[in-house]
C-alpha cells in the first residue's frame, strides 16, 4: 500500500514500453511517470516526483479489495494488475503497442480494464502536465470519447481516448461504471495521431489485435535468448528491460527511463538518466551479445559510428553521453516540482556531459572488439576513426578526470579510469593483430605497458595492502572490482586477493550490499544515507565466481535477487532495508545481473551461453 507520505516505494513500480518511450505503473494501477513521445521528451505524467501537481492517470476501484497482484504476462512487457474480492474480480492490462518488426506504428499507451466478475464503479483520474508544468496545460474536449491536453507554445500535445464516454457537459467525467463481462479501453497517444473513422466495436477489435501483436513480438524476441540455466526468469526479465531502454528508431540505449529519483531520500543527487551514456550503452551491447541479440548490438554500432564520425571529423571530442538521437545538447535545469519524498532539486538535462571521463574509451573499445569477434567485422572506415580515439587515449591517459561516478567537485587520478584506458589500448592492439589492420601499434603498446606499470606501482598502498581508489587515497571503491573482470589481474593474484579483502572490510554489508566511495572516506555502511550501488554487488559476486568461490557466489546471487521488486526489477541503488533508490529501472543494474549469471554458470561448467560466430 502507499506510504504515509503519499509516495509509493520506488520498488512498487513496473515498467512498460515500446522501444521509443516507457511508463511506470504502480502496483495498484496508477501510471505515475511517462516521458512522451520519446524517452528524453517532456514527462506528461510525473506524480512520482510531485504527488500534488506532477500528473498521473489511474482508474481506481470505488470498492475495497482483498488482494492485489501485479505481474507481467510471461516473457513480455505487457503488465497486468488484478484486484480480487468476494464480490468482484477485475484486471488492468497495460501495454504500449509494438509491431512484429519492433517498431511502434502509432506511439500509444493502452489500458484495458476487464471486469471478470461482479459490477463495479471506477474513479477516473486524468491529470496531464505539458512541458514539465512550465506551461499551463489546457484541456480541449473533442467529443464524449476524446480529450486533448495541450499548450499552444509547446509542440507535443497529448490525446486521450476511451471506448466509453469520459466527458460530460464539456468536462472530464469523475467516474464510470462497468458490468460483469464488460471491457473498457483507454488510449493515450500523440495529439497528431490519425483521427478514427470507425465504430467503437471496430476500435476494440483493433486494440485487441495490437495486444496480440505486442505479445507475439515479445515472445518471438525473447526466443533469441540463448540462456537456459538457473535463474532463467531473472535473466529474461533483465534482457527485456534492457530492450525496453533501447531505441528501435536510433539504436541508442538510455541509462534509465526516469529523471531526478534520489540516490538519498531528501538529498540533492537527483540526476536525469534518460540519455545514452557511451559507457552504459557499451556494457549493454556486451550483455545483448552474450545472450545472442546481435541485431541490437549492430544497431548500436551504427549509432556510435555516426557519433564518432561526426564528432571526430567535426573537430569536437566524443561526449560521455548524448540524447537518444545523437544530439549533444543536454543543458541542465531545475524544475518547480516537489521531488520524490521532498528530494530536491528536480533536475532535467545533465551537466556531467561536459566532464572528462577517460574510462568510456575502454568500455567502448571492449565492445567494438567483442562485436568484431562475435558479430560483424569492423569496417575499415570505422576503424580509421577509432584509431583517432586510441591516439587520444595515448596522449591523455595520465590526466586526472571526473571518474565513473561523475564527481563534480574535483578531478582525480582514478584507478578505474587508468584501468579502462589500459583496456582501450589492449583491445585495440588485439583487434589489429586479429584482423591484420594496417596500423602501427608500437606507440599503443608502449602506452599500454606504461599504464600497467603506473597502476601496479602508484595505486598500490603498502600499508593498506590494497590497490586504492585514486592516487594518494587510503580507501578502496567498488569500481576496483572491475580489475579482474577486465582481465587486468588474475582473480587469484595475491595483490588482488588482499584488495578484495579490504573491499569487503570497507564497503560490504549484509553479505552482498556494496557501497561506492565518491571521495576518500569509508562509508558508514548500514548507517549510510546513500544506498549501496547495485551493480557493485553484481561485480562483487562475479569476482567471487571467477576466484573459484562458486557456491558462495551462487548463494550471494540468490540473496541479491531477493532485493529485486515483485517484478524482478532493480533500480540504481538499494537501502539496507531493501528499498530501491535512484532512477528506475536501471540498465546498469540489469546488465550487471546478466554478466554475473553468465560468469557463475561458466564457472559451474554448465555452458548455458553460446556466443554464435
Amino acid at each position: 500500500m502507499k506510504e504515509h507520505s503519499g509516495y509509493p516505494g520506488i520498488e512498487s513500480y513496473g515498467v512498460i514500453g515500446n522501444c521509443q518511450s516507457c511508463a511506470l505503473i504502480q502496483r495498484e494501477g496508477s501510471i505515475d511517470f511517462m516521458s512522451f513521445p520519446e524517452y528524453d521528451s517532456h514527462s506528461v505524467f510525473a506524480a512520482l516526483l510531485d504527488q500534488r501537481k506532477g500528473g498521473s492517470f489511474n482508474t481506481p476501484l470505488q470498492a475495497p479489495y482483498a488482494k492485489c497482484f501485479q505481474e507481467y504476462i510471461l516473457d513480455t512487457s505487457v503488465l497486468t494488475t488484478r484486484f480480487l474480492s468476494d464480490d468482484y474480480n477485475v484486471e488492468f492490462t497495460d501495454f504500449m503497442p509494438i509491431q512484429a518488426d519492433g517498431s511502434a506504428e502509432v506511439n500509444q499507451l493502452v489500458r484495458k480494464i476487464s471486469l471478470i466478475r461482479g459490477n463495479l464503479d471506477f474513479d477516473l483520474i486524468l491529470e496531464v502536465l505539458i512541458n514539465y508544468g512550465k506551461l499551463t496545460t489546457h484541456v480541449e474536449v473533442i467529443d464524449e470519447y476524446t480529450l486533448i491536453f495541450k499548450n499552444q507554445e509547446h509542440a507535443d500535445a497529448l490525446k486521450v481516448r476511451a471506448t466509453l464516454p469520459i466527458t460530460a457537459q464539456g468536462s472530464i467525467k469523475k467516474s464510470f461504471a462497468l458490468s460483469e463481462g464488460q471491457d473498457a479501453y483507454f488510449i493515450i497517444e500523440s495529439a497528431d495521431a490519425p483521427a478514427l473513422d470507425h465504430t467503437i466495436e471496430e476500435e476494440i477489435a483493433c486494440l485487441e489485435n495490437k495486444l496480440h501483436a505486442t505479445l507475439k513480438f515479445w515472445h518471438q524476441w525473447i526466443k533469441t535468448c540463448n540462456y537456459h540455466g538457473d535463474f532463467a526468469e531473472h535473466m529474461k526479465r533483465s534482457a527485456i528491460t534492457l530492450k525496453l531502454l533501447t531505441s528501435a528508431k536510433y539504436g541508442s540505449t538510455v541509462a534509465a527511463p526516469t529523471y531526478a529519483l534520489p540516490e538519498e531520500i531528501g538529498g540533492d543527487k537527483n540526476w536525469d538518466y534518460r540519455y545514452a551514456w557511451v559507457r552504459d550503452a557499451a556494457f549493454t551491447m556486451y550483455a545483448f551479445m552474450r545472450l545472442g541479440f546481435l541485431e541490437e548490438a549492430s544497431q548500436f554500432m551504427k549509432w556510435i559510428y555516426d557519433r564518432i564520425d561526426i564528432d571526430i571529423n567535426g573537430g569536437v571530442e566524443l561526449q560521455i553521453m548524448y540524447r537518444i538521437d545523437g544530439s549533444r545538447d543536454l543543458e541542465e535545469e531545475e524544475l518547480d516540482l516537489e521531488g520524490y519524498k521532498g528530494s530536491k532539486p528536480v533536475r532535467i538535462g545533465n551537466a556531467a556531459t561536459s566532464q572528462i571521463q577517460l574510462d568510456v574509451f575502454g568500455e567502448l573499445m571492449d565492445t567494438i572488439y567483442l562485436f568484431d569477434k562475435y558479430g560483424q567485422n569492423v569496417m575499415y572506415s570505422f576503424w580509421q576513426n577509432v584509431e583517432k580515439l586510441i591516439d587520444y587515449v595515448c596522449k591523455n591517459w595520465q590526466n586526472a578526470d571526473h571518474g565513473i561516478w561523475e564527481v563534480r567537485e574535483v578531478k582525480r587520478h582514478y584507478l578505474f579510469s587508468r584501468l579502462m584506458c589500459w583496456v582501450a589500448l589492449d583491445r585495440a592492439i588485439r583487434l589489429v593483430r586479429k584482423r591484420s589492420l594496417p596500423t602501427d601499434v608500437s606507440i599503443w603498446e608502449k602506452n599500454r605497458n606504461l599504464i600497467f606499470q603506473d597502476i601496479y606501482e602508484n595505486f598500490w598502498d603498502e600499508e593498506l595492502q590494497s590497490y586504492v581508489h585514486f592516487k594518494g587515497a587510503k580507501t578502496v571503491d567498488s569500481s576496483l572490482l572491475m580489475m579482474p573482470l577486465m582481465k587486468f589481474i588474475s582473480p587469484y593474484d595475491k595483490r588482488w586477493v588482499k584488495t578484495l579483502k579490504v573491499i569487503e572490510e570497507q564497503l560490504i554489508v549484509d553479505d552482498v550490499l556494496v557501497y561506492r566511495n565518491l571521495h576518500d572516506s569509508i562509508p558508514h555502511k548500514g548507517d549510510s544515507a546513500e544506498g549501496s550501488f547495485t551493480i557493485g554487488s553484481f561485480w562483487y559476486i562475479e569476482c567471487l565466481s571467477r576466484g573459484g568461490e562458486i557456491a558462495r557466489a551462487e548463494r550471494y546471487f540468490q540473496k541479491l535477487m531477493s532485493y529485486g521488486n515483485h517484478l524482478k526489477l532493480f533500480s540504481e541503488e538499494l537501502s539496507p532495508s531493501g528499498a530501491q533508490l535512484g532512477n528506475f529501472p536501471q540498465g546498469f543494474s540489469h546488465l550487471g545481473l546478466i554478466s554475473t549469471l553468465f560468469s557463475i554458470d561458466r564457472q559451474k561448467g554448465q555452458n548455458t551461453f553460446v556466443l554464435k560466430q
